[in-house]
Parts: C-alpha cells; sequence; structure tokens
C-alpha cells in the first residue's frame, strides 16, 4: 500500500511540475526569471515577436543556448532563439530521477528500427533513443557528466581538413565555458574558472565510489584528471554539470540574464528553412506554434542547433539532403548533401549485477519508500536523491586497442546500484527508459532484485560502426527513421565483451571484495545456450541487452570541400547555402572519446565566435 501511495506521490509531482514551477517563480526562486518576456499578440493568440531578426536560432540545448547568448553579447543585433519543448521546471533540477524524466514530454520519444545486430531482447526489438526537448534539450535529462573527450579526437578532426579544431584550438572554448568548482583542479590550466557552467563533483558520495577508485592501483590504473591532456587512461569520480547537488542545464547556465536583444520563443516547431533558390540563401524559418503557422525573417543567417536527429530531420525536410531520398518522398532538392549519414553512437552494456553484502548501495525501492525523508537530507547534502547513478568512471585499454600512448578504448562508468535494484516502487522506469521487457527482467536478475549492489556499464568509446537518419515522411510532425547500425563492424562487440570481462576482474580486487562483491550469474534470456562467461555468451547479452549513452553525432558532418560525405565546412557554413550554418553535434567528423556534452558546449562556443567572425562589429567578444 506504501508503495503504490508513493508511486502515485511520484507521479503526481511530474504531472504537476508546471503549476510547482509557477509557484516558485512567484517566490522568486525561478531559474529564468529574468528571461524576456514578449508582449502579448491577440491576432497570433501568443507572444509578439519581431517581423525579422538578425540571426535566429533553432534548438536551445547545450550548443543553441550558448550560440544564442554569445551572439546576443553583440547589442546592435536581435536574436530569436526558437525551441520547440517548454522551460525547465522544479523537478528536472533533481539529478537522480534522469529515467523518469525520459517519459515526459522533456523527451522526443525516439527509438531505432529494428536492429540486425543489437536490441534483440528489448521491446520491439528497437533501442529507445533519447533525445531533450526543451530549454536545455538534452542537458534537462542526460547524466550529468563532463567528459571532453581525448585530445587526439580533436587533433584526427584537423587531420582530416578542418582547420581551427585541433586540441589547440579549441581548448580555449572548453575553458571560457567552465567554471571548475573542484578545489583540486581550481589551479590547473586545463580547467577553467568564472564561465557559466559550473563543473563540480556530485555533492553526495557512496562508499562504492571510494571502493571504485581504491581498487585502481590493484589493476595497474591511476586515478587522475581525465580531462587534462595526457591523462586520459585514469580512473575518477565524475566531474558533473551540478551546483550544489542540483542539475544546471545550458538554460540555467546561459539563458538567465535579462538580455533584450535575446528573445526566446517555446513551443515554437520549427518545420521548414526558408531558402531564395536563386540565390541559394536562407532567410528565415517557417515554424508552428498553438496549431497556428507562422514565418520569421533573419537579415543575416539561420543558425540551427536542434541536435544530432532533428538537425538532419530540418535540413532534409528544407531540400538539403541525399537526393535519392528526398525525391522519393516528393521534396524537392535544393542542395544535394549526405545529411544523416554518419550517424555515430556510443553503444554500452548495463546488464552486469554485482551483489554485495552491506546496506551502503543505492536501492531505489529503499529510497523512494522513504521518500520524504529523502528530501529532508537534501538540504544537508546527504540525500540519494542528489546522487548521480553514474558516481565514477574509468578508461581503460583492450587487447584490441591499437592507439598509442593515452587513448582508451572503453569508458567504464560506475555505479553504485545497477538495475536490478527496482522491482516494486515503479520500478519498472529505469529498466523501460532502456526498453527492457518484464520478462527479460524478472528471469535475468530473480534472486537479486532490489538488493544492494553495483555495476559497470563497459561502453564502446570509438565505433568503427555509422547508422543513418532519414525522414519517415515529408510530414515534418512525423518521427525521423533512425537506423542505429551497432555493431556492423565485428570489433566493435568485440571490444565491449573483453570492456565486460575486464569489469568483472576489477570486481576480485579486495577494495571491492571488502563488501563481498559477486557477480549474480542468471544467464540473459535467449543466450543460455551458450557458455557463461564466454566470449560468445557475453556478445550474445551485450546484443540482446543492447544500451546507448544519448551521444548521437555526426549526421552533418564537417569536412573540407573535397570531403564528399560533408555537409558543412570548417566554418560550420552549410555547403552551396549562404546564410546557413549548422552548430551542435550533429557536426562531428567522428564522435569523441567521452559524453559529448562537455564537446557540445565547446562547439556552441567556437561557433558563435565563427559567426561574429563573419560579421565583425569591433569588440564582440569573440576570443
Amino acid at each position: 500500500m506504501m508503495a503504490v501511495g508513493l508511486t502515485v506521490l511520484g507521479t503526481f509531482l511530474l504531472i504537476t511540475q508546471p503549476c510547482l514551477s509557477n509557484v516558485f517563480k512567484f517566490l522568486g526562486q525561478s531559474y529564468r526569471e529574468n528571461l524576456i518576456r514578449f508582449h502579448e499578440d491577440a491576432q497570433f493568440g501568443n507572444k509578439l515577436i519581431l517581423k525579422e531578426y538578425d540571426f535566429i536560432v533553432v534548438g536551445a540545448g547545450a550548443a543553441g543556448a550558448t550560440v544564442a547568448r554569445r551572439l546576443a553579447e553583440v547589442p546592435e543585433w536581435n536574436i530569436l532563439l526558437l525551441e520547440a519543448g517548454g522551460e525547465e521546471s522544479l523537478i528536472t533540477s533533481i539529478p537522480a530521477i534522469a529515467h523518469y524524466l525520459q517519459f515526459t514530454n522533456y523527451n522526443w520519444g525516439y527509438h531505432t528500427e529494428k536492429e540486425l545486430h543489437a536490441c534483440k531482447g528489448l521491446i520491439n526489438q528497437k533501442c529507445p533513443w533519447p533525445a531533450g526537448k526543451g530549454l536545455g534539450g538534452s542537458t534537462i535529462i542526460n547524466n550529468n557528466m563532463y567528459t571532453r573527450g581525448n585530445i587526439k579526437d580533436f587533433d584526427r578532426w584537423a587531420q582530416f581538413g578542418n582547420e581551427g579544431w585541433s586540441y589547440v584550438d579549441v581548448l580555449p572554448y572548453f575553458l571560457k565555458n567552465e567554471d571548475i568548482n573542484v578545489p583540486d583542479l581550481k589551479q590547473s590550466p586545463y580547467h577553467g574558472v568564472g564561465g557559466p557552467l559550473p563543473i563540480s563533483y556530485p555533492s553526495f558520495k557512496s562508499k562504492l565510489v571510494d571502493a571504485f577508485l581504491d581498487s585502481a592501483p590493484e589493476v595497474g590504473m591511476r586515478v587522475g584528471d581525465y580531462n587534462a591532456p595526457g591523462s586520459h587512461v585514469v580512473f575518477s569520480r565524475i566531474q558533473s554539470t551540478t551546483f550544489g547537488g542540483s542539475r544546471v542545464t545550458s538554460a540555467t547556465a546561459y539563458l538567465q540574464e535579462n538580455l533584450k536583444n535575446l528573445h526566446i520563443l517555446e513551443f515554437g516547431y520549427v518545420t521548414k528553412i526558408l531558402i531564395d533558390e536563386k540565390t541559394n540563401t536562407a532567410y528565415g524559418v517557417e515554424f508552428v506554434k498553438n496549431r497556428k503557422k507562422r514565418r520569421v525573417i533573419s537579415k543575416k543567417e539561420v543558425i540551427v542547433s536542434a541536435g544530432t536527429f532533428n538537425s538532419a530531420k530540418l535540413l532534409m525536410l528544407s531540400g538539403i539532403g541525399p537526393k535519392e531520398h528526398l525525391e522519393s518522398l516528393g521534396i524537392k532538392t535544393i542542395r544535394d548533401l549526405r545529411v544523416g549519414d554518419n550517424l555515430q553512437e556510443h553503444p554500452a552494456f548495463a546488464g552486469l549485477n554485482f551483489v554485495i553484502n552491506e546496506t551502503i548501495s543505492f536501492v531505489p525501492d529503499r529510497v523512494y519508500r522513504n521518500f520524504i525523508g529523502e528530501m529532508i537530507k537534501i538540504s544537508q547534502k546527504k540525500s540519494w536523491m542528489m546522487v548521480l547513478p553514474p558516481e565514477g568512471v574509468g578508461y581503460v585499454k583492450t587487447k584490441y586497442n591499437t592507439n598509442a600512448g593515452d587513448v582508451p578504448d572503453i569508458e567504464y562508468i560506475f555505479l553504485p546500484c545497477s538495475i536490478a535494484g527496482e522491482s516494486g516502487l515503479g520500478g519498472s522506469i529505469g529498466r523501460r527508459s532502456m526498453g527492457i521487457p518484464d520478462r527479460l527482467y524478472y528471469e535475468m536478475y530473480n534472486g537479486s532484485l532490489a538488493k544492494d549492489s553495483w555495476s559497470i556499464w563497459p561502453m564502446l568509446m570509438y565505433p568503427e560502426s555509422r547508422g543513418q537518419v532519414r525522414l519517415r515522411s515529408a510530414n515534418p510532425f512525423d518521427k525521423p527513421v533512425i537506423n542505429g547500425n551497432f555493431f556492423a563492424d565485428p570489433m566493435d562487440l568485440n571490444r565491449i565483451v573483453e570492456g565486460i570481462k575486464m569489469a568483472i576482474e576489477l570486481s576480485k580486487t579486495k577494495a571491492f571484495q571488502k563488501y563481498g562483491s559477486r557477480l549474480h550469474q542468471n544467464p540473459m534470456p535467449g543466450c543460455q545456450h551458450l557458455e557463461f562467461g564466454s566470449d560468445r555468451y557475453w556478445e550474445c547479452c551485450v546484443q540482446t541487452m543492447t544500451m546507448q549513452m544519448h551521444h548521437q553525432s555526426g549526421t552533418c558532418k564537417m569536412g573540407p570541400a573535397w570531403d564528399r560525405n560533408a555537409v558543412v565546412d570548417p566554418q560550420l557554413k552549410v555547403y552551396g547555402v549562404n546564410g546557413l550554418r549548422v552548430i551542435d553535434c550533429s557536426i562531428m567528423p567522428t564522435i569523441t572519446g567521452g559524453h559529448t556534452v562537455a564537446p557540445a558546449y565547446m562547439i556552441g562556443e567556437k561557433g558563435a565566435d565563427l559567426v561574429k567572425s563573419s560579421w565583425p562589429t569591433g569588440n564582440n567578444g569573440t576570443l
């Protein structure tokens, strides 16, 4: 009865979050109380916006919010930021409920099509693929992990012909974005102080993350700063986009200041980029709000920062994309470019469950049964509600790694919990966010449900496989067709399997054996015919319970003019279309080695400077 009551309470909080947010605004505690509000326009039934702006930015995620805010530093310019979703709320500030937010309107709710080599045991044999929707984009629903990637990732971009994108070139933009709040790192030349985005260790720390760090020297590893060059093969606590235990989104970081030349329109669903076919120039966008269609004009540029899926989708809807695909849907081709190709992601395996003997882990059932008590503990920074489920990271090199030096190929994501920690109290949320059906879940984890445990998710850092995004139809409100094509290259699977085996060996160290750590060994449904623990068995497990990390990248590839697959040039201008840029993770030629929110902010910062350099106005804040 208590479980049911608290489940209802959780549902109530999610449903009423807009009301709660309004109450906190009234009390003067809103994140965004200073954001400009428009005058009422009775004819449009909405908010009055100008007929034309110097720049229109589509999408308010990490990159889009950054671009809009930086362009608004030029007082002579008027900027319109269009976002398909709404603003943050009180509920979204709690890091521990990230999985729950994926079942709200803060998520676009995308899935892959049926995968040939992956997602075989998931609901409908499709991998859920979350993408954030709202002021903050995916920073509203992510796990707040701030990892920049390896220095060689960016040097490789430059070697591909993308001048200005080497590590030396992009480091100043990482520093500009950052306000490091980790005492040991404040003096580091590789961290910034005073930027808009606070970076800190999570306020709450479990005993299990200490065990994770203590295990490092037992396996020949060290603890260090993974965001510093030459220090990537290390274990560490997570550097997170949190402050005082609360989530910090791109809207929190960049859109609080009252800038009268920055207009922000929520629930504005952009359906098309307006392009003058005679001059091949983008001159505005068409969008829908409250079921009414409207156009707004750009005097200088349209900047698409809608994210890897939606930026590609919007370009194709506007006639920029593979000619054969657009013609099959009756869309006139304005520019034949390989939009939607080169999709990359970090696949992972979340199925490892190490049971322990002590009551020191994050067990959702236990926490939610004491919901009121946990909320009270928040003020003392002792609440599990403040935990980031990923508490630690480790970067390791498998036997398949052919990179010289400090370039890992597997990331360990360490959690002081496991997906087996859910069983009753609304306990299907976490696993359902991963697409895991009840039958597989209960058969796999029977005997360890809601028990104290921990997990490591081995994540592939540099996949060889490439996926694709295409339009489902010419209807802009239809979801895109997403083919992840995970594990099309067998080496991707080999690396994750090796990462699993290495994680199991880590569980045998003295640091973890102190708590009696042991691998739960129920066989994976569909893999029982294989020898438990063999490479073939783990391959089957990964292909059955595939997970991706919401790091979608690459669908509007940046490259030099000679690269036939490039969509944008190193200035992020769309080839063959004047006045149009793409500035978000879709421009990545290759995915970075780590979580992608930090590079997204960097791309936004650098992209804003590229725009400013094209329209010089004197002191415009460029580096």
